[in-house]
């Protein structure tokens, strides 16, 4: 069972929302996310698609979010555009979201509603990258 809480940030989700549906044009910019940093700011982004593989929204929130001197995030949520609501991370989104904030809360849509849950518990038995980095000598993996 995935752990979940009963905390669900409703701003969060209208910002995603409004980004979806202001700034998503066409096939290159389809997806929106809005993070909550430590300090309260809520950070926005859209996805940039390329048939290569651009980056999801999740992975430039990132980005912008550093560039705003937002290292600590608390909160993520991810919309569509064209009104398709919530939508969970990619795999590969929850990995680098594991990696970058380990203890981040995800807003996700079940079939009983929204809720909110751990990024840990989106990738049960998950490799955790920082556990298997070698120190500073090169001979243990670091501490985790």
């Amino acid at each position: 069972m995935t752990p979940q809480t009963d905390r669900v940030d409703h701003e969060l989700i209208q910002a995603a929302a409004h980004v979806a549906a202001t700034r998503c044009r066409g096939d290159n910019h389809t997806m929106a996310a809005a993070a909550r940093a430590r300090d309260g700011r809520i950070l926005t982004a859209v996805n940039a698609y390329h048939f290569t593989g651009g980056p999801c929204a999740e992975l430039v929130l990132i980005g912008a979010a550093a560039a705003q001197g937002a290292y600590d995030l608390d909160t993520i949520v991810a919309v569509g555009d064209r009104d398709r609501g919530v939508v969970p991370p990619c795999g590969r989104c929850r990995q680098v979201l594991l990696d970058y904030f380990p203890t981040l809360e995800v807003i996700v849509a079940t079939k009983d509603g929204l809720r909110t849950v751990p990024v840990a518990s989106l990738l049960p038995e998950s490799y955790v990258w920082a556990d298997h980095q070698l120190d500073a000598e090169g001979d243990a993996p670091a501490a985790g």
